[in-house]
């Protein structure tokens, strides 16, 4: 399920941020200073991670976000 969730992950962040190689950002980096996101578009990212793996992701938990690997493995946990 790992690589399903970073295409996933992947496929989410090139709607938002399309002009991004996701293949050569610092996966360790803040996720929201890597690909340039507001709060609004943020928020249209994890709502639509959300939905596309039936899970729901409170706002509390958007700490854990910080990274693409930190929100991969975040994701990996709950899928």
């Amino acid at each position: 399920m790992t690589a399903d969730c970073e295409v996933i992950l992947t496929e989410e962040l090139r709607r938002i941020a399309p002009e991004i190689a996701v293949e050569s950002i610092d996966r360790t980096a803040d996720l929201r200073e890597e690909f340039d996101i507001d709060s609004i578009d943020f928020l249209n990212f994890v709502a639509a991670l959300g939905q596309r793996l039936g899970l729901e992701m409170p706002e509390a938990d958007y700490p854990e976000f910080h990274s693409f690997d930190a929100l991969s493995a975040y994701l990996q946990k709950r899928v």
